[in-house]
């Protein structure tokens, strides 16, 4: 039996695709296999696959003819023949102890259902500043508690970093499809229901950008997808940790802000104002200025604010005031 199923889906990546199953074939663990997902290929992928897996009988190939890499990863996984199961992209690259150090922590920490790592971005950093900054921070998140912690600003795990237990997606569920981001979606049902996951506190993948990457281009990765599933799951958090639920001060007062926190009226939190530094908003709703917060034992604020250089200022003045993180505020952005 292979102690690492890894589940590899393609589509159209006749350009990556050989360097991405190269560096499974290169890992000091050799007892894997891989399974190559065909999600309809229609460039030369599919022959490039089938090439690789004559030289090399680790590797194997399924269909898929579902479009889409949610129904494609479930359907290699539920072809997987290890009780551990590796996420890989057609266009990263793994470096070689991945598989080893990854399986060697879960072995190690029984209690854990997971496991990811740390990423070095692959991309341009000056043409896609955005993720890269994305990545920055994502690497900052290692331990349990500080995924656990920061999992509502964005999603704290990078999909083909991650390992995990069979037994803990048949148990919670594998990756749903819908109209949001299916890997966000999947950490955020597997934490909310107590599974632990950290990261092994190295870069074990690069993370490449190509233009044709889903998260540039399909609106199930836009930010309004992001912030619809996190709403809902947000919510449910509030419902058992906000002592004044459904009640909530929402940090930050702009257009895309209000947009993004009324989200949360959708699942019955009610918000009660907004806080902000500017008080010449016509927003038609209760504004307080950030320095006259309401008394810490009679808010809970959910800060919306997305600059990370911003959000260090705003948890010092809310410490200083009484609220702290998980008690009665939340960074949620």
């Amino acid at each position: 039996m292979p102690e690492v199923s890894v589940v590899l889906p393609f589509y159209n990546a006749e350009d990556t695709l050989s360097a991405a199953m190269e560096s499974i074939s290169s890992q000091t663990l050799q007892n894997f296999e891989c399974i190559l997902v065909n999600n309809n290929a229609t460039d030369r992928s599919l022959s490039i696959a089938e090439h690789y897996v004559a030289k090399d009988n680790r590797f194997r190939i399924i269909h898929e003819p579902r479009q889409g890499v949610t129904y494609a990863t479930n359907t290699g996984s539920s072809y997987a023949k290890s009780p551990n199961v590796a996420r890989m992209d057609a266009d990263d690259i793994a470096l070689p102890t991945k598989l080893e150090k990854q399986l060697d922590f879960l072995g190690q920490h029984p209690d854990y259902g997971a496991v990811g790592s740390l990423v070095k971005f692959g991309g341009d950093a000056h043409e896609a500043a955005g993720i890269k900054r994305f990545v920055d921070w994502n690497n900052s998140l290692v331990s349990y508690d500080d995924i656990l912690a920061n999992r509502f600003v964005e999603s704290p795990i990078v999909n083909p970093t991650a390992m995990w237990r069979k037994s803990v997606e048949q148990e919670m569920g594998s990756f749903r499809h819908g109209d949001f981001p299916e890997d966000y979606e999947l950490w955020l049902r597997w934490l909310q229901n107590g599974v632990k996951i950290a990261k092994i506190p190295e870069v074990l993948l690069i993370w490449n950008d190509p233009p044709g990457r889903l998260t540039r281009n399909d609106e199930r990765y836009s930010f309004d997808a992001f912030y619809r599933i996190k709403a809902y799951y947000l919510s449910l958090w509030l419902k058992r940790h906000n002592a004044l639920n459904p009640y909530v001060y929402i940090w930050g007062a702009s257009r895309r802000i209000r947009k993004r926190a009324q989200m949360l009226q959708e699942h019955e939190i009610q918000i009660k104002g907004y806080i902000d530094i500017n008080l010449r908003r016509k927003i038609g709703e209760k504004l307080i200025h950030y320095h006259d917060l309401p008394n810490p034992d009679e808010a809970f604020i959910l800060v919306y604010m997305p600059h990370h250089d911003i959000k260090k200022k705003i948890k010092q003045h809310l410490n200083s005031n009484g609220f702290f993180e998980g008690f009665n505020c939340l960074f949620a952005a």
